[in-house]
């Protein structure tokens, strides 16, 4: 207990018990103290002419300001934490810390104030006949209460007790939130924020959530009336605002929502007030409903907005189709959300929005119903102007399409509509998704420019893919080129002299001698694989596959080039050697000794002629085989001709030939062992052939 003695011009601090108190240390002071606070072990006491700061424990002392007020009307009393209020010069109430400083501004009052308590977060004042009430956190005057020959204030628990000459009143503080949710009501928003940020440290944390959430979004609806959209929009978003609570005062969204949806908030009045704009104002609601789709973009990627996706986007799509932003509403539907086919497809074919309704059926995987709505754009069923090329946009659709049936059941409309463009479904296809080569080339047979055109761009991507050999692994990079080397060597859809044009400035060498050899230039396109691409293998490859289902004179020729052009170089010259030991049979032996280099010695292609004098013994004593043979053949049949020859025949007049059926016109015929007349060089011919080994 902290007592004063004017006698003394002490303040005394004692300790109270049970059956006694006593004195446990006493702090002087200069002057009679008049009246003191004490807040923990800080004292404010006022004399009769300034105001003191003193420490309970130190005993140590500071002045802080003088004041001429009579007993009366000094006041002194405790704010908490540390401060005290304080009744000032020029009638200001004083806010001092217990460090002497002051951290609010001073409060203006009347001269006649008898007493002050602190309720937080009000200053109450009491005068004779008036008690005011200010509140701490803007000092602003908030309420009067009148009264009749005031005496003195006394804090409670809630409160204060407020004495009169002959009664006592007792004034509680009214719940905050009934006083928040009042000045709301009241449109005074400002002072609805200020109060509940103010008594956020006497409030639990959860419930001064919930109710600052309340607080913002009701703070929201007033600016919402008054069109001050944008600070409506910043508080609904910091409140939390449920979407569908703004998207239901709007009576033609309201389709939107489920029919359980029941609104958290008395809207009641305002939503009746956009029921009359929408008939009255047309360009008044037509700014709240431009607010509304800011303020449902806003909220839509948010925890809020994703919880109720449905009823975000369906209300967006509405909207946008009202406002007439097709931009947006393209940008809606292009993507993932949660537009539902049931409630937005009727609204989309309502308003004629087709694109928009292709781009829905898209986004959720529709893509056979998609490319069937725009077709039927492209073609004139639908009438749809917000999108200038929708014929464009199917081949780019259909070049992205993982779904390959839905792809080739379109391709060939696309492609009779503009071979040009629609060779774009195959041709900006992702690299990693393409379709099989040889399967477009079968399909665009019927298209000869869009055949060609994918043709050179296989082309132009194989040396794309070349020149950034870097980028690109070796192993995908040989498949891709041999995928291309397959197509120019089996392929009779292109036109050999422009493809060869456009791959003549790179580096494509192996390509370039395939395009020679389809011309004839089989010298030419050995010269490039040995001296510019420098590929020997390749180039012996070559002559293999040009000879392909041709007699063997063919590859020995080819061989002969390709050796011509080896022995033409110094580099080149065991190159030559053993092109001819690993070939033996393929050589002409007297043609490859005259090409042969005067210095080479019989050592050196040894093996090549050991291979082929074996090769050319064995094909001359196979042809003495045949040769032998076909005598044998040929005495057999003598053999059966000279009995014959010697019995009668008899050969009428127009007797037909048994072989060929024409008639018998020379004394010359032959006769079968059946008895038949043939014609001599019909029965010989094949005797003749097996002899000779030739051919007439």
């Amino acid at each position: 207990m902290v007592t004063s003695s004017s006698r003394k011009k002490v303040i005394q601090i004692h300790v109270v018990g049970v059956d006694r108190w006593e004195v446990v240390k006493e702090v002087p002071v200069l002057q009679d103290p008049v009246a003191l606070a004490v807040d923990g072990t800080s004292l404010c006491v006022a004399t009769w002419d300034r105001y003191l700061l003193c420490d309970i424990q130190s005993g140590s002392s500071e002045k802080l300001f003088p004041h001429n007020h009579n007993r009366q009307h000094v006041i002194v009393t405790s704010v908490g934490q540390g401060e005290f209020l304080l009744n000032g010069p020029e009638s200001l109430g004083m806010f001092v810390m217990k460090t002497g400083i002051c951290q609010r501004p001073p409060l203006q009052w009347p001269q006649d104030v008898l007493a002050a308590r602190v309720c937080f977060p009000y200053i109450l004042t009491l005068q004779p006949h008036v008690l005011s009430v200010y509140s701490m956190l803007d000092q602003q005057h908030k309420q009067t209460v009148s009264l009749s020959g005031a005496k003195g204030l006394l804090s409670t628990s809630d409160g204060v007790l407020v004495f009169t000459e002959r009664d006592i009143f007792s004034l509680r503080l009214v719940p905050f939130e009934d006083q928040i949710q009042a000045l709301v009501e009241h449109e005074r928003v400002e002072e609805a924020l200020l109060l509940l940020n103010g008594v956020q440290n006497h409030h639990p944390l959860d419930s001064y959530k919930e109710l600052q959430k309340a607080t913002t979004c009701r703070a929201g609806f007033v600016c919402f009336q008054r069109e001050a959209f944008s600070e409506a929009r910043e508080f609904f978003i910091k409140g939390e605002l449920d979407p569908r609570e703004m998207i239901h005062l709007y009576p033609d969204m309201q389709s939107c929502l489920c029919e359980d949806f029941q609104s958290q908030f008395d809207q009641v009045n305002k939503s009746r007030d956009l029921q009359v704009l929408w008939q009255a104002d047309r360009n008044t609601f037509h700014r709240y409903l431009v607010f509304l789709g800011d303020f449902l973009r806003a909220v839509r990627s948010t925890g809020r907005g994703l919880k109720h996706s449905m009823e975000v986007d369906c209300a967006l799509l509405r909207l946008y189709i009202e406002l007439e932003d097709n931009e947006n509403l393209q940008q809606l539907v292009a993507f993932p959300d949660g537009c539902t086919l049931n409630h937005c497809v009727p609204v989309l074919e309502e308003h004629n929005r087709f694109f928009a309704l292709g781009s829905l059926y898209q986004t959720h995987g529709k893509h056979n119903d998609a490319i069937k709505t725009w077709v039927k754009i492209a073609d004139g069923f639908y009438k749809d102007p917000s999108c200038s090329d929708v014929y464009g946009h199917i081949v780019w659709t259909l070049s992205q399409l993982k779904d390959r049936d839905t792809m080739w059941k379109f391709a060939d409309w696309t492609l009779q509509r503009n071979q040009k463009v629609g060779v774009e479904i195959f041709i900006k296809c992702p690299p990693d998704d393409r379709v099989e080569t040889q399967d477009v080339l079968a399909f665009l047979e019927k298209y000869p420019l869009a055949l060609l055109m994918y043709l050179e761009f296989l082309i132009n991507d194989l040396n794309s893919e070349t020149l950034r050999g870097e980028e690109e692994t070796e192993s995908d990079l040989r498949a891709t080129r041999g995928k291309l080397q397959q197509l120019l060597w089996e392929s009779k859809f292109y036109d050999v002299s422009t493809v060869y044009e456009r791959v003549g400035s790179t580096n494509l060498h192996i390509e370039k001698a395939i395009l020679l050899s389809r011309t004839g230039k089989h010298s030419q396109a050995l010269q490039m694989l040995v001296h510019q691409e420098r590929d020997l293998q390749a180039a012996e490859a070559y002559c293999s596959r040009v000879a392909q289902g041709q007699d063997s004179q063919s590859r020995q020729g080819l061989l002969l080039i390709l050796l011509q052009i080896y022995l033409s170089s110094e580099d080149l010259a065991s190159a030559a050697v053993d092109l001819l030991n690993n070939n033996p049979l393929l050589f002409a032996a007297e043609k490859v000794i005259q090409l042969l280099p005067d210095s080479w010695s019989v050592h050196l292609v040894s093996h090549f002629l050991v291979g082929s004098l074996r090769e050319t013994f064995h094909h001359r004593q196979m042809a003495r085989l045949q040769k032998a043979l076909a005598q044998v053949e040929l005495l057999r049949h003598k053999l059966n001709w000279v009995p014959a020859s010697k019995a009668k025949f008899r050969l009428d007049k127009e007797q037909k030939c048994k072989v060929c059926q024409k008639d018998l016109a020379e004394p010359q015929f032959a006769r079968n062992l059946n008895g038949n007349a043939l014609i001599f060089m019909a029965s010989y011919l094949r005797v003749w052939q097996i002899a000779t080994g030739r051919n007439l």
